[in-house]
């Protein structure tokens, strides 16, 4: 690893800021409504000894702290129905966008649409921040919610587009590395601001993210290998490849693989872009040669053009139909395996359990899941992804046993210690890897359609997670007497997808394109 980071140029390190802004804001704002529930839904007042610095500041100058009910209502009446379903229709704009991204973004490419996540991110923030009803506060996180399933369509395509090929791995896990990240912040800002009407300040903070995002995107080219093969302007994408990479670095091979013939580019066009970057051509015949390093001559690929598929006909092509099975059921098993029921609902969860801690033990988890996926992002590329996928699985069904039995048995450190270790085997396999997936389980012409399946189950699963947890947990503990039975059910879950992993999930690390994953020979039609 330490030597592909040669490949990384300060300017690689700006643009994967700036893009995972969009991924990072899908965590803010999965989690916002963790640590204040009580106090957005009028279930408690809560203070802290910020209170009044925080209301001094919303009512421009009054010190009274009841005066804040004059401009911003302190909490919104609501049923538990009502707040699950508040939580749940995030996940409904995220479907709804994840599924149009795909297409959208193989026609327009990958910068229009990142701008328009952060649009859809700067208003439903602000809709959220002053929401008086059930209603708004919906609307709020739907808007939001469309902005969360593109970006999670767009910016892992994006990354691995424009990563260096051997660190694909490694930088793919950037994108759950943002997701956590905003989940952090959003828990560590809900647990000093979850009091009276200065829980709206976390909500408009993540418009003041959507509006950095905005602005930082403007810095941000289009990806070289979507310009290479939507527009077939092939100069343009070289001149950016190359910024990318460095200006000494030899791109010949890797733009080969975006299907630009023999990596190089006619006379013509050649002399177009080096005029681009400042080359004259000379003719002194004893002149030096230009100071641009060479390989030795790629072998011939024959690279047919063909066109980009649709939502529907990735799944109807036998080709592409066992990819599109993978990337749903990594998907699906990546929610199913019950990580949403920590991530959202840790605090009401745990209340009982850790009556003084649990806000606070809902950061060290966030902080804990930051940790473990950063210090994990080079395990996919060391040990695969299928094997890295797998530890997850089977990490996190021990983990769920385990706090099964503690939360039944009210061991309360052995709770503490079976949350983290859930949180830490997610983040090693199932966290980052699903994301990645997709781009390496089938070729460029179908990654879009196929990123819209997999974040489309994404989004399916994460509802069902996200309305009927707290269902299904409190008619199971009243039911059946006591707490903790819902994870004996993620338990099982973890069993059943270990096996759909073994069965239908190929390894994808060090295979060169899809045919080689699947162990097909290049189609001709």
């Amino acid at each position: 690893m330490a030597s592909g980071l040669r490949d990384v140029t300060v300017y690689l390190v700006v643009l994967m800021a700036i893009s995972t802004l969009g991924p990072l804001q899908f965590g803010f704002h999965l989690a916002e409504l963790n640590a204040p529930q009580d106090v957005i839904t009028c279930q408690s007042k809560q203070s802290s000894t910020i209170e009044t610095l925080v209301s001094y500041v919303i009512n421009k100058g009054t010190a009274d702290p009841d005066a804040s009910t004059n401009k911003l209502s302190e909490c919104i009446p609501m049923t538990p129905s009502d707040f699950a379903a508040i939580s749940a229709v995030f996940t409904v704009g995220g479907l709804i966008s994840a599924l149009a991204a795909g297409p959208f973004t193989s026609d327009r490419g990958r910068w229009l649409p990142m701008q328009i996540t952060a649009a859809f991110y700067l208003v439903g923030s602000l809709v959220e921040t002053f929401a008086s009803s059930v209603l708004i506060m919906a609307l709020g996180r739907f808007l939001n919610g469309l902005g969360a399933g593109a970006s999670t369509v767009i910016v892992p395509l994006y990354i691995s587009e424009i990563a260096p090929p051997k660190q694909r791995g490694f930088f793919g896990a950037f994108t759950q590395i943002s997701i956590n990240l905003g989940i952090l912040i959003t828990q560590t800002l809900g647990y000093f601001l979850s009091h009276d009407a200065a829980w709206r300040w976390i909500l408009a903070i993540g418009g003041v993210i959507a509006a950095t995002q905005a602005v930082g995107l403007l810095l941000v080219p289009e990806s070289p290998a979507w310009t290479a093969s939507a527009t077939g302007d092939r100069v343009r994408a070289r001149r950016v490849l190359q910024r990318i990479r460095g200006k000494h670095a030899n791109i010949d091979e890797e733009f080969e693989a975006l299907g630009a013939g023999d990596g190089k580019l006619p006379g013509e066009e050649e002399a177009l872009l080096l005029a681009a970057e400042g080359f004259e051509e000379s003719t002194d015949a004893n002149a030096p040669p230009l100071n641009v390093p060479t390989l030795s001559p790629p072998p011939i690929i024959l690279h047919l053009e063909k066109p980009h598929l649709g939502f529907a006909q990735v799944v109807r092509d036998p080709l592409y139909r066992p990819a599109i099975v993978a990337v749903v059921g990594i998907m699906f098993a990546q929610q199913l395996c019950g990580i949403n029921s920590i991530i959202m609902y840790s605090v009401s969860l745990l209340r009982d359990l850790l009556p003084t801690s649990s806000a606070l033990l809902t950061i060290i988890i966030s902080v804990i899941n930051l940790g473990t996926t950063i210090a994990g992002s080079p395990l996919p590329d060391k040990f695969g992804r299928k094997a890295c996928i797998l530890a997850s699985i089977v990490g996190q069904g021990i983990s769920s046993l385990t706090l099964a039995l503690s939360i039944m048995f009210e061991l309360k450190v052995l709770s503490a210690i079976a949350v983290l270790l859930f949180v830490a085997f997610f983040a090693i396999g199932l966290g980052p890897v699903p994301f990645i997936m997709a781009s390496e389980l089938v070729g460029p012409e179908a990654v879009g359609a196929t990123q819209s399946w997999a974040l489309g189950a994404s989004y399916v699963a994460t509802f069902l997670v996200a309305y009927l947890f707290p269902i299904v947990n409190d008619a199971l503990n009243k039911s059946l007497g006591g707490a903790g039975w819902v994870y004996f059910i993620f338990a099982g879950f973890a069993v059943l997808w270990a096996g759909f992993v073994l069965r239908n999930v190929p390894e994808t690390r060090g295979k060169k394109d899809a045919d080689e994953v699947w162990g097909r020979t290049r189609r001709t039609d």
